[in-house]
Order: structure tokens, then sequence, then C-alpha cells
């Protein structure tokens, strides 16, 4: 099977996940896709394949030569994101791309224009996989396994060409935030790792988000308004102020870079109560703790000026910047970045105005910073990757590979 044919078989499996069922994995679609990958892991020749009762699969490529190397390992993820159906992609391949408008779906008048992705005049003359303007195409990360597999099966194939023990794991709910809670880094076994999950070619990411979720409830008093006067709390009007008073200028669609934020993700309410949802990141972990801070001051000061307790925060971490887990062991980076120029691509190194596994399981003890899969526009129906950056990212991989094991 090819690297092409295996992308395109493996978005073409429903896998989405959903953060409110409460079981691991969160959908029982992922197991089922981690059970193909299972056979086609030992159909290829790779040993020590496990598959757990949370879908996490894991198999080895064993050492062909006497030195003592690393053991390094290659992560990604078996689900799709729930912001847009991943159920029925029916993907296609745009041959020899002219530089123009590529029509996703005539009659729903859904394009893919250079216009508002600019990005595509990169690909001239690749060819591309899209989507049928309905679905997302999953490459995020559908593409990471594809390599990944593809990869292994490179060097089972050519025993001549020699290498160290070699780990690979498949995981789900990764994009529940979820994918690196049961991960088993003893189990595992490695040195160090890299996640196949970032972006357009040439990226490598080790710096994250300082990532943390914010719940404000505030409670008001419904009384019927022609006798509300100094009675009503209207709780949703409180919370507009609360919202209006957040800084605007520190918001997703204003920043950019290293500039953190603060996102309102949701908004449920009525007279007697209203509930914010909040997301808070930050490159920087002393900014980070006070947007935090200004959070909880905001809703302490809410109860100052009524003078009694109507309003509540829960602030949860959910993962920090894996920037101070990879600098002591910078050797991998390096190597990443060598095995990018040695596949003749210019690095792009930048930080993940997100989060990714491998900043959690930087901070489990497993340093794994995150290489480019080779696809734009990730959870949404103008998603898409060029088959040469499929192919590319797989030449990384063996690289890295070859560099660990002459070293």
């Amino acid at each position: 099977m090819t690297l092409l044919e295996r992308f395109l078989k493996y978005v073409s499996i429903h896998t989405t996940s959903d953060d409110t069922t409460g079981t691991v994995p969160s959908t029982p679609r992922q197991m089922e896709f981690a059970k193909i990958l299972a056979e086609e892991l030992k159909s290829i020749g790779m040993q020590d394949v496990e598959l757990d009762d949370k879908a996490y699969l894991m198999a080895t490529l064993p050492s062909n030569i006497d030195k003592d190397v690393p053991t390094i390992g290659f992560i990604a993820h078996l689900d799709t994101a729930p912001d847009m159906s991943g159920e029925n992609v029916q993907p296609r391949v745009v041959e020899n791309y002219s530089g123009g408008e590529i029509v996703l779906n005539e009659k729903e008048n859904i394009v893919l224009s250079p216009k508002q992705f600019p990005e595509l005049k990169k690909y001239v003359n690749q060819s591309i996989v899209v989507t049928n303007g309905l679905t997302l195409l999953g490459a995020d990360d559908k593409a990471g396994i594809a390599e990944i597999m593809t990869a292994m099966e490179y060097f089972i194939k050519n025993p001549d060409i020699k290498h160290g023990k070699v780990r690979v794991a498949f995981n789900p709910d990764e994009e529940i935030g979820l994918g690196a809670h049961n991960f088993d880094v003893e189990k595992f076994g490695c040195q160090f790792a890299y996640t196949m999950d970032g972006g357009e070619i040439g990226e490598l990411e080790y710096e994250n988000f300082n990532a943390a979720g914010a719940k404000i409830t505030i409670l008001g008093r419904n009384v019927h308004p022609g006798y509300a006067k100094d009675k009503m709390i209207n709780s949703m009007k409180i919370a507009s102020t609360f919202i209006a008073s957040i800084p605007q200028n520190e918001a997703p669609e204003n920043t950019d870079g290293y500039e953190g934020f603060y996102h309102l993700t949701s908004i449920h309410g009525d007279v007697e109560k209203t509930t914010l949802s909040y997301i808070i990141r930050d490159h920087d972990r002393n900014k980070f703790e006070e947007r935090k801070a200004h959070i909880q001051a905001m809703v302490e000061q809410i109860n100052k000026d009524f003078g009694q307790n109507i309003a509540s925060v829960d602030i949860k971490d959910q993962y920090y910047n894996m920037k101070e887990k990879v600098e002591p062991v910078i050797h991998i980076i390096d190597t990443a970045l060598e095995a990018i120029r040695q596949a003749g691509i210019e690095p792009k190194v930048k930080p993940i105005r997100g989060g990714t596994d491998g900043a959690q399981l930087s901070f489990k003890g497993l340093p794994c910073p995150n290489i480019f899969a080779g696809g734009h526009n990730f959870h949404g129906r103008y998603e898409f990757v060029p088959v040469e950056s499929l192919q590319k990212a797989t030449e990384v991989i063996q690289n890295i590979i070859k560099i660990v094991a002459n070293k």
C-alpha cells in the first residue's frame, strides 16, 4: 500500500472524538480504527504490537545494529476534531494543481480559493488532497499515522539500512485534550519522541501555550418585570458586563505569535443563571498566571459590587509549555532540524498557538516536540494536504532514525 493509498483509506474511517461521553476512548469508532491499524502493523512486520482497552496502540521496530543508540518514538492520534463532521469523508486528489480555485462542492457552491487561502499558491503543479466541502479531511492526524506507518514499512523492507530501536504509538482523544492522559510513558520506553501532528511542510514546534479553562457562574434573581425595581438581578446583564471588561485586543482574532489571549467559547443563560466558558492561553508562564488571577479578581469584584456571592469561577490548568522540558535536551531539536534539511526543506521553527499531546507527554517525562504532518486549515471543510508534503514528512521520519543510528 502506498503512502497516498494509506492516507485516503484512513481518512475515510470515521473517528471523531466527543468530549461529552466521559469514556476512554470517548467514541468506540476510535477503537475500531485502532484495531485496523494493529492488524496493519502486524502485516508489515512490526513487533510487540499491543492495543489496550483504552485504544492506545503501540508497536516496535527492533534495532538491527550492535551499538547502543537511544530508543526513539513517533506518535500520532486516532481521532478527528468534533468541530466539523468527520463522517463519510470523501477525499479527492487534485493532480497537477494549476493555482486557481478548487470547487469542493458545486451544488453547495463551496470553493477552496487562493483569494481566501493564499498558501495554496505554494503548491502549484503538486497534487493536493481536498474534501468534498461537507466534512473535514482528517489530515489532523491521519496524515501523521500514514507517514509513520509508511516510514516503518520502509525500514522493514530495507533491512540493510541500519537503525536503532523505534517505538510507534497511536492514541485516542487528542482533539479533546485527553490524548496523553492515559499514555503509558514507561511502557513506551523511549528517551525522546516526536509527534507527527504539525501543520504545513517544514514546521517544527517545541513551544506551545500554557493553557487553562475557566467556567464562570453568575446567579441572578428573577422577579416579575412589572415589580422588579430594586429586586431583580439579571445574571445575563452582569455576564455581558464581565465579557466587555475582558481586554478586547487580547482575543484569538486579535493576537498572533507569542501573544496570549482570553477566548469566550460558550455562553448559556437566563435571568436566574448564566455560565461563561473561557479558555486562557499564554506562552509566558508568568503572564499565564496573571491572566488566571485577572479572571479571579473580576469575579471577586462582581461579588463586592453586589455585596453578596453571586459569582464564582472554576479554573483548571490543562497543559503547559513544553519548552522548559525540551530545552535541556535540545539535541533532539538539532536532530529534527538536520533531518528536515536533509529532506531539502528549510525548517520553520515556530511556537504552537495551541496544544499538542507532546506538551503533556513532555511533562510526563517524555520530551516530545512536534513535526509537520503537511496539512492546512485543519478542523474544517477547507482542509487540504499536498501529497508531496506527506512524502516529505515521511522522509523526515526516516532521516531522524538514520541520524540517531549514525550518531
